[in-house]
């Protein structure tokens, strides 16, 4: 290993050293020859000097011991170029030495004179890394795509707004968004899975995203993205209702545009910023009603993996509190189960205490419902556990989330009620079509309630009960005949 110097001039002039000039005075500060690297006529700013390069190319390869320039602007005149060279230099235990400022990382003042420079160094680094964030999210809440790879089922470009200017947005890929579109239909089906689909879609060869083949971790990224979804008035509330911070106003979600959420919900992780909603200028890819059955089964299948919870009756996301509304849930222990109302035990916001006899009132339950299924042999469904049951139960979530917004005070009493009527017009709907599909009893043998599989209850009597609401020891059961 030999000691080097590096010296440069960007331009001659009657008050600049000469580059021979800063040679001779390094080889008089190390007392000996020394390899001569140099760039005449570049400029400090950046590292894109042949000079410099094959000087750091020495240095990488352990044939520089200690290096010598005049100054250090010579060497860098950026502090971050310089924080990430002098990292370089300390890797392969290369000492540095200005001789005008006699700066010698080999003594004690020389090393903390380059502490004080790192310091500076981290600090331009964060400055710059906070304005490219802030930049992204200025973008992201004007609704501009705001940089990186597109999603799935789109491709980057650019869009003229209305006051002429070129923005990115995201222009559909016809070939990926038909992909998309049918993600979303065949998982919204009865019986459809993660798992099933990423099969289907891997063994008829459809491209994936960023890898070979489909999974089912891609397809639920996938179906979360509220980039896909034609965001109108349900997709607002539903984002309300989750607590989201909302950057564009109710008026444009107008059925057409899809969404952009940006920020982290981990506040506690470094650098992380609120999540944050915003109406992007190009176009979803599938309806409202399609992406929120989606979210729904997506979360039904998230809380019985997580809890387990809606296995202790059949009559789950049926029952609720009398006095609060909220949805009852049922624990269980060796001896029998008990009746919590989520109002209280997880807001706060309920005083009610319920001791609903279960057996009886599943017993009961039961037999009106055969009554009402022996009353109508022609127009009784068939019990098909999953369709009817997800439906309304989505509905149910629906409603649950808008009755957690409203009490933390995320809505207006006003908002409350509107959404409340949508949701129970949606459910009027969803009880219509099922009656027009004409599905009848079973031809094989009689029903039998009390034949039926834990799943198949289920589906029935979310199919034949509205609510069940509990008030201490007394239960209301409301019919949907």
């Amino acid at each position: 290993m030999a000691c080097a110097v590096y010296a440069r001039q960007s331009v001659e002039k009657k008050d600049s050293l000469s580059i021979d000039g800063q040679i001779e005075l390094c080889r008089r500060a190390a007392g000996g020859p020394l390899e001569v690297y140099s760039d005449r006529g570049y400029s400090g700013k950046n590292t894109a000097r042949p000079g410099f390069q094959r000087l750091m190319a020495d240095v990488q390869s352990d044939r520089v011991e200690k290096l010598y320039v005049y100054r250090l602007d010579r060497f860098s005149r950026s502090v971050a170029d310089f924080g990430r060279l002098w990292e370089t230099l300390q890797a392969h235990r290369v000492e540095f030495v200005s001789v005008s400022e006699s700066f010698d990382t080999s003594t004690p003042m020389g090393r903390a004179m380059l502490h004080i420079i790192m310091v500076f160094a981290q600090l331009e680094r964060e400055t710059t890394a906070e304005r490219v964030r802030d930049n992204y999210y200025r973008r992201a809440s004007l609704g501009h795509w705001p940089g990186g790879p597109a999603p799935y089922g789109y491709a980057t470009g650019r869009m003229t707004d209305s006051e002429g200017r070129s923005r990115p947005a995201l222009v559909p890929v016809p070939e990926q968004a038909d992909a998309v579109r049918r993600i979303f239909t065949e998982y919204a089906r009865d019986g459809a899975t993660l798992g099933t689909l990423a099969k289907e879609l891997n063994v008829e060869g459809v491209p994936a995203p960023r890898r070979g083949s489909w999974d089912s971790v891609a397809i639920s990224r996938l179906l979360r993205s509220p980039v896909y979804v034609m965001a109108d008035q349900d997709i607002y509330l539903h984002y309300q209702t989750a607590g989201v911070r909302i950057a564009s106003p109710p008026e444009d979600f107008d059925g057409v545009h899809g969404l952009l959420l940006v920020g982290r919900r981990d506040r506690a992780k470094t650098g992380a910023q609120e999540p944050s909603l915003s109406v992007l200028n190009s176009a979803g890819l599938v309806p409202s009603y399609l992406w929120l059955t989606c979210q729904g089964k997506l979360a039904r299948n998230r809380q019985i993996k997580n809890t387990g919870s809606g296995t202790h009756t059949w009559l789950s996301g049926l029952l609720k509190c009398g006095r609060c509304g909220y949805s009852l849930k049922v624990t269980e222990d060796r001896y029998r189960r008990y009746v919590h109302c989520s109002g209280r035990y997880n807001l706060a916001k309920c005083t009610a205490k319920h001791q609903v006899d279960l057996d009886g009132l599943e017993r009961a339950a039961a037999e009106q419902i055969q009554r009402l299924w022996d009353a109508c042999p022609g127009e009784a469904p068939q019990p098909r556990a999953g369709e009817a049951q997800a439906r309304f139960c989505e509905l149910d979530r629906r409603e649950d989330m808008l009755l957690d917004a409203y009490a933390q005070g995320a809505m207006t009493q006003e908002t409350l009620k509107r959404a409340l009527a949508r949701l129970e017009r949606q459910r009027e709907a969803a009880l219509e079509a099922e009656k027009r599909a004409g599905l009848r009893r079973r031809e094989q043998e009689p029903f039998s309630f009390d034949r039926l599989s834990f799943e198949e209850k289920k589906a029935v009597a979310a199919r034949f009960i509205r609510r069940i609401e509990a008030d201490g020891s007394r239960v209301i059961i409301h019919w949907n005949v």
